[in-house]
């Protein structure tokens, strides 16, 4: 007699979480994005083949970056705080959270959204400075669908968009 309850070869897809389900999320996320809540961006990446990086620490001292592409994403304005620099006088600053939807930049637009590259919101320019992907599908490790970017406004001078 065989035993029945035998292990399958390989485990049951995750309960309520097939292509169809992704998706969907995708479809309704694109449209709440798009014509709902979303703010439009300008977003600047660097130019991987123009730049020149230094051998051994990675960094550029001038970037190359190829034209704007513009993204529909969440924006949050996190705050403008002012301090007393000694000698220097007053400075301001400021720093905003860009929430992305992932398979929409990556799968549509093929946008991969690195640190370094730079963001023109409202009249502002914002260097990217951290990167995370907190969201995950359901609860899924290995399905995120978001990816938020904090950044830092650009310092007069430091970008170019011209």
């Amino acid at each position: 007699m065989s035993n029945k309850w035998d292990r399958p070869e390989q485990p049951p897809p995750p309960l309520f979480l097939g292509k169809k389900e992704r998706d969907l999320v995708k479809q309704v996320n694109d449209e709440l994005i798009e014509h709902v809540i979303g703010q439009q961006i300008l977003y600047y990446p660097i130019d991987m083949e123009r730049t020149n990086f230094h051998d051994m620490y990675g960094e550029a001292v001038e970037k190359t970056f190829l034209s704007p592409i513009r993204v529909m994403a969440l924006v949050k304005f996190d705050n403008e705080a002012t301090s007393y620099l000694e000698g220097a006088g007053i400075d301001s600053d400021s720093a905003i959270t860009v929430h992305f939807h992932k398979r929409r930049l990556t799968e549509d637009q093929n946008l991969f959204v690195r640190e370094g590259d730079f963001i023109l919101y409202g009249k502002t320019y914002y260097e990217i400075v951290k990167l995370s992907e907190p969201r995950k599908l359901f609860g899924q490790v290995d399905q995120t669908f978001e990816i938020n970017a904090t950044c830092k406004r650009a310092r007069r001078g430091l970008f170019n968009a011209t």
